[in-house]
């Protein structure tokens, strides 16, 4: 009988890496053409066999021919297999007459929930998933004088669909942002309130039809658009730069 002798030298293989990944994951536009790279390594020859593994189920694999050989292999990961939560992702390389090496792993997240829920359409400039913002200063929802402006307006973000820890809100008076600290665990289920500095709402000036509105970013890049504005009539001339 003959035996084939197996070689127990062990590859040096790399993490596997998403190029699609923004900021701590994968969101949802990335879903639909999710992408693995797999760095060339060492002795890397023709007819070797790699095995892509997500979440610990086998997706995708490629037999490499001449013209992979010192290229980076790309795997897709078919759009069933992506599920909301932290994820591992490894691949494991056969040569012929060899054992099977694994690489190290890639943990990740992955949401498929957009804040706000999904849009109506891929064109919508806004989400109507998000309620518009509501002023809290009395007598003052559809109107602001320089009395009211002085102390700065408090402005009340309601609870979202999708919310979650680590989003991040940008509210925009007229054209003037303003970049609120990332969501906490204990802010999920409860509104945002948001102290409006005077400064903030003199820098953008007087309108009729001012509009006051807010997007929402996740951990990994989904943006939910922009709410509905609240349109406000602002009449600041009042409030001097000093004052402000």
């Amino acid at each position: 009988m003959i035996h084939t002798p197996v070689n127990h030298t062990p590859i040096k293989l790399f993490a596997p890496y998403l190029p699609q990944s923004n900021k701590q994951g994968i969101g949802a536009l990335a879903a639909a053409q999710l992408m693995v790279n797999i760095d060339p390594y060492p002795d890397m020859e023709c007819a070797d066999l790699i095995e892509l593994f997500w979440g610990g189920c086998y997706v995708a694999s490629k037999l490499l021919s001449e013209d992979d050989i010192g290229h980076t292999s790309v795997l897709h990961v078919p759009e069933s297999f992506l599920r909301s939560g932290k994820v591992k992702t490894y691949y494991r390389v056969t040569k012929i007459g060899c054992e099977s090496v694994k690489s190290p792993s890639t943990k990740l997240w992955v949401k498929l929930e957009t804040p706000g829920g999904h849009l109506v359409s891929d064109d919508a400039d806004e989400n109507q998933g998000l309620a518009p913002v509501v002023i809290s200063t009395p007598d003052a929802s559809t109107e602001l004088s320089a009395e009211h402006i002085a102390g700065g307006v408090e402005v009340i973000i309601d609870t979202y669909l999708n919310m979650d820890a680590y989003d991040e809100i940008t509210l925009r008076w007229g054209d003037v942002r303003m970049d609120l600290p990332a969501l906490s665990h204990e802010d999920v289920g409860k509104p945002v309130i948001v102290q409006v500095p005077a400064a903030l709402i003199s820098e953008a000036g007087d309108d009729a039809h001012q509009e006051v509105t807010y997007c929402v970013i996740d951990r990994v890049g989904n943006n939910s658009r922009w709410a509905p504005p609240r349109l406000i009539n602002v009449r600041a001339d009042g409030l001097s730069r000093r004052d402000a």
